[in-house]
């Protein structure tokens, strides 16, 4: 009789949740995951919502993707894909991280110093959305494809300093080192940076104080130097 109550107890401690692993998380620390799955320790194995306790680690804004997987006895595995932070929103006074996908993943504070990301600005929108921010979707969307265009061009990504998305079909980007405005348009956005990288030297010999680069028509560059008035546009042969 009493081992058959020792097999009793054995199976429930098997068939309820003791043991919680997480993997995935860079970001967020395993006490940040484990809060959000506060109560989960001590349920059924076999009654377990996964679906429902899934759900509650995709409500973080650092999640993208998760899922929770039951290995007996009593252990459940969690497995989280996080966002990755592309760029630092100026948001009036505040500063956030945005992804690819150009949405907030979270303010931005001296937690995430160790960031080297360019500063996004123009995302303000005159209505706030759900979450409360004034950021403009169409912008941020822009700014998104801007930096997931440049992910794959490591050197081309760390020289960006600045993005600003104010022209939704303009994207204006600012060097590390240079004060000259780089405007790529709404596409090519690589491409065109490259070939900007690639005539600055003879466009800082012919013009030493640049305003701005316009790239966006490829086969010409407009350069427009600091001080000069709104018609005083230069153009170059896009092969110089």
């Amino acid at each position: 009789c009493s081992s058959d109550l020792a097999d009793l107890v054995l199976s429930a401690e098997a068939l309820t949740v003791s043991r919680i692993t997480v993997s995935g998380n860079t970001r967020m620390s395993r006490g940040e995951v484990l809060s959000l799955l506060d109560g989960l320790r001590g349920q059924s194995m076999v009654t377990l919502d996964i679906e429902a306790w899934r759900e509650k680690l995709m409500a973080s804004p650092w999640v993208s993707d998760a899922a929770i997987r039951r290995v007996l006895p009593g252990n459940i595995d969690v497995f989280i894909s996080e966002r990755e932070p592309m760029g630092i929103g100026r948001i009036g006074r505040s500063l956030y991280l945005i992804d690819r996908s150009g949405e907030v993943i979270d303010e931005f504070g001296p937690n995430y110093a160790d960031l080297d990301l360019p500063v996004i600005d123009g995302l303000a929108s005159a209505t706030p959305g759900p979450d409360g921010l004034l950021i403009d979707e169409p912008r941020a969307a822009l700014a998104g494809r801007v930096l997931a265009a440049l992910q794959p061009h490591r050197g081309l990504a760390r020289l960006v300093s600045q993005v600003d998305v104010t022209d939704v079909r303009d994207a204006v980007l600012i060097l590390k080192g240079d004060t000259a405005l780089v405007r790529v348009g709404d596409e090519q956005f690589a491409e065109r940076l490259q070939s900007y990288v690639d005539l600055v030297p003879a466009l800082r010999e012919r013009i030493p104080d640049i305003d701005y680069v316009d790239l966006r028509f490829d086969e010409r560059v407009y350069v427009r130097p600091l001080g000069a008035t709104p018609g005083a546009q230069k153009a170059q042969g896009g092969g110089q």
